[in-house]
């Protein structure tokens, strides 16, 4: 059987660096990007290697729509390394956040929030799925915002509900190369994500704890298991579907 190889953007910490160990452990070799912070990236790549598993971390900003090409012959370029022309799984985990009213929201702001989370996604996948093996697979990374609406997360919401119908979408055209895409919806979890206020702001924490069903904020190794179970080699007749993972937030 031949090794599994996934790709991740925004490997080098919070989620995306969960996501990357947990399915190192399952047997998958990894390639993540990172965009400001290499030496977390490289703590990566040596805990998938001490895994057993190969890895590789390449810079990628996802906001630069017009790199997409020149990252994908990056990517090529690793999968030569490593006797292979195609991987298996996509993870588009890659984002920032925003929390502006939307009455104050500027232009700007909009269209860098549109940039990360929706038009990376549209023609990242679009640069690299020639590269994605028949039967792959990918996971695009939404949020609880885009179901659950909390003042000051507009755009962003939105922004992640423009993601869970582009999966659909992205689900129905691929089909016919046995891909399957699927959205992955987190809840509230304790990451440095919006500047660490899930899990450093302990009033924050409580609030969030008492929306959600089973007592307690998200953390990420409850993403990471949920994505790697996701993805798992035989769970193939998944496509086209938002899983919140959430402990139960607002249920």
């Amino acid at each position: 059987m031949t090794q599994r190889i996934a790709l991740i953007t925004g490997g080098s910490r919070g989620l995306g660096r969960s996501m990357a160990l947990h399915l190192a452990r399952a047997g998958t070799d990894i390639i993540l990007t990172w965009h400001q912070d290499e030496a977390a990236a490289r703590d990566v790549v040596a805990q998938v290697e001490a895994l057993g598993r190969r890895a590789m971390a390449l810079r990628l900003d996802v906001a630069d729509s017009a790199s997409f090409i020149a990252f994908a012959g990056e990517v090529r370029t690793v999968l030569a390394g490593w006797q292979r022309e195609r991987f298996d799984i996509l993870v588009n985990n890659a984002g920032t956040s925003l929390h502006v009213p939307l009455m104050e929201v500027t232009e700007a702001q909009f269209d860098g929030i549109v940039a990360v989370h929706f038009k990376a996604v549209v023609f990242l996948t679009q640069a690299l799925a020639p590269m994605l093996a028949d039967g792959g697979r990918i996971l695009n990374i939404s949020s609880g915002l885009a179901r659950v609406s909390l003042p000051g997360s507009g755009v962003y919401g939105a922004t992640k509900g423009a993601v869970e119908v582009l999966t659909r979408y992205q689900a129905r055209e691929l089909a016919a190369r046995g891909i399957r895409v699927n959205v992955l919806a987190p809840g509230a979890v304790e990451t440095d994500f919006s500047g660490g206020m899930v899990r450093d702001n302990p009033e924050l924490n409580r609030m969030v704890a008492s929306m959600t069903a089973l007592g307690r904020a998200g953390l990420p190794d409850d993403i990471g298991a949920a994505a790697a179970l996701l993805l798992a080699e035989g769970n193939g007749w998944v496509t086209g579907q938002r899983i919140e993972v959430s402990g139960g937030m607002v249920l």
